[in-house]
């Protein structure tokens, strides 16, 4: 569990949203000696003659007070792997599908960031797997600009073996490290 703390300004209203995939946060509210800790999604603090008054809040009102605030914030990060042929930039045919899902997730964004960086297996040498990890990025960049992503939105890079999955002794051929990252913001 993640705890943030706040120092409530006379009239500031706190409530705490649902964490993404169900994970837990919590913060804790303080305005002078009074202290409120937020733990369950939508516990909501409010000023008060008393200084802060706990309640539980609810989506309508989370709407009603913040809708315009939240709709102009940027959407989470969406990230997606795809995987390789072994020694080649041609995807493996479980990642085919996944192409759509990514240029999918991309057109939700109005201004849409990608990062795209490919990864190889152990086998080869540092300069081959270097140039094949930027290889198959690339493929994936080739794929999204042929889709509509404007060049200028989308970053590739090449890690060859660096950041293993899985880590493996050299000269090992393991699928899950033969892969592309692509981060979507």
């Amino acid at each position: 569990m993640s705890l943030l703390g706040a120092c409530a300004q006379k009239g500031t209203t706190v409530i705490l949203l649902p964490a993404q995939h169900g994970a837990t946060a919590a913060v804790a509210v303080k305005q002078g000696e009074k202290e409120v800790v937020l733990d369950q999604p939508y516990a909501a603090v409010k000023p008060s003659a008393q200084g802060l008054e706990p309640y539980r809040s609810n989506p309508q009102e989370v709407e009603a007070k913040f809708g315009p605030a939240l709709a102009a914030m940027p959407g989470r990060p969406a990230s997606f792997t795809l995987y390789f042929v072994e020694g080649k930039d041609e995807f493996s045919a479980e990642s085919k599908p996944l192409v759509d899902a990514v240029f999918s997730e991309i057109a939700k964004r109005p201004v849409p960031d990608v990062v795209v960086t490919g990864h190889t297996d152990t086998v080869g040498s540092d300069r081959t797997n270097d140039a094949l990890a930027l290889q198959r990025a690339e493929i994936v960049r080739s794929e999204l600009i042929r889709r509509g992503v404007a060049p200028d939105n989308i970053t590739v890079i090449g890690r060859g073996k660096r950041e293993l999955l899985v880590q493996t002794a050299d000269g090992v051929a393991e699928p899950r490290n033969r892969r592309v990252e692509i981060l979507v913001r």
